[in-house]
């Protein structure tokens, strides 16, 4: 009948019944809701369970953190870490008094259920400053991600540990401004250090291959970066070693979007490698709704100057392929394969030498024909091509895939400002030097 009691909450019919004679029992109530916390096999979700302890207060929280504490495997402590975390904002003292548990398990679940009481969270930003400082790396990391939930509204004491220590919690405090106002949050001491580890840093700094779940890339043969920021527009290159340019293409690839920031604020410029400059950021999409038509604008006018430019986009979790070529101010060459319902729309030109042998290798007819090619066929030509620009332009040039510490190197990487970044800013972030 006890069990029973407590797994009518996975029946919705009964769930309301149970949870109040649950919340009624008190402190035998939270022996078996803390049992079933622990119990990785169990049918009741693990937020049913939150809801019932939470209603119990202090009782149901210390009963819970001592079952968090025996949980006896792995997997029982996943779900109670999930049941803890899930109490709410009534639980926020609760939660605070737990931020200098002696196990870090504790800590960093206390940070969580912290992070999960929203607005209500505000008041504890304080106590979460000392474990930017913590020893357990995760609840380290933990700290930083509740904080910079808190909003600009906690900057003034990130500054002030910035300025007066701990020395401890200093490191993370810069990384969690950088998060929330990015360089404009920064002291002037903070910005003139960066600047000076960047000074430091590139003498030595070798070639990094791009690598992002979403690649696009201008492709250029020449050394001329100067050039070519003119040529595309670009403005305030800042020096950036391959980490921190690689990073930030990534960042704004990933978070970037919304009414604000939509990533194309800005694009990281290679120094020359082996000959060739490459201009990697969203911004450089030669298949995107909004940015298909300048792009392919843009690489007509540095073919040019430069004889050739190339665009392309890689999607690194099977997001499809595009490239496009042009020459001495003509495009050769336009094609898209993401899956998208309109990518035939952006198609220019004959297709490349490399695309007809790719066709030859999968028993194909190098000159196809849409009206003549069997669905079947058509179907092998697009799984091909979905995959296909990195080797498109390792035939017809470099991919930055490639790159790496051996790659020949000349001059220095910058990040630089797009028309767009120019006009409305670039977003916050912390990222890799």
């Amino acid at each position: 009948m006890e069990i029973d009691l407590v797994r009518e909450l996975a029946v919705p019919e009964r769930r309301d019944a149970a949870a109040d004679a649950l919340a009624a029992l008190g402190a035998d109530g939270v022996a078996r809701l803390v049992r079933e916390a622990t119990d990785a096999e169990s049918p009741v979700d693990w937020w049913q369970v939150s809801a019932v302890l939470g209603r119990l207060g202090e009782t149901g929280f210390a009963g819970l953190l001592q079952g968090l504490v025996a949980a006896p495997t792995e997997q029982a402590r996943r779900r109670a870490g999930f049941v803890f975390t899930g109490l709410g904002v009534t639980a926020l003292a609760s939660y605070t008094r737990a931020l200098s548990h002696p196990l870090p398990l504790v800590r960093a679940a206390a940070v969580r259920g912290i992070q999960r009481c929203g607005e209500g969270a505000r008041s504890a930003a304080t106590a979460l400053l000392p474990l930017l400082g913590d020893p357990d790396d995760e609840v380290g990391r933990q700290a930083a991600n509740a904080l910079v939930l808190q909003g600009e509204q906690i900057i003034p004491l990130l500054r002030r540990v910035r300025e007066q220590g701990p020395g401890r919690q200093r490191a993370r405090a810069l990384t969690v401004l950088a998060e929330l106002g990015g360089e404009a949050a920064l002291s002037d001491a903070d910005r003139a250090a960066i600047e000076r580890l960047i000074r430091v840093k590139l003498p030595d700094d070798r070639p990094e291959p791009l690598w992002a779940c979403w690649n696009h890339w201008i492709a250029v043969p020449s050394g001329d970066q100067a050039g070519i920021l003119r040529a595309l527009g670009l403005s305030e290159p800042r020096p950036v070693t391959f980490a921190l340019g690689n990073d930030i293409v990534d960042a704004d690839g990933h978070g970037c979007d919304t009414a604000e920031h939509d990533g194309n604020e800005r694009v990281f410029v290679t120094p020359e490698l082996d000959g060739w400059t490459f201009v990697l950021g969203t911004w450089c999409d030669p298949c995107g709704e909004e940015r298909s038509a300048d792009v392919m604008r843009l690489c007509t006018r540095l073919s040019t100057r430069y004889g050739r430019a190339q665009a392309y986009y890689y999607g690194g979790q099977g997001d499809g392929s595009a490239w496009l070529v042009a020459e001495r101010g003509t495009v050769l060459r336009r094609y898209c394969e993401t899956g998208e319902g309109d990518d035939e729309l952006l198609t220019l030109g004959e297709p490349l030498p490399f695309e007809r042998a790719r066709r030859v290798e999968l028993g194909l007819s190098p000159e196809w024909d849409a009206a003549r090619e069997s669905q079947e066929d058509e179907d092998e030509w697009r799984w091909a091509a979905h995959d296909l620009a990195p080797d498109i332009a390792r035939a017809i040039g470099l991919c930055p895939l490639d790159i790496g510490a051996d790659t020949p190197s000349r001059g220095t990487g910058v990040v630089a400002l797009t028309p767009y970044g120019a006009a409305r800013g670039v977003p916050a972030g912390a990222y890799r030097v």
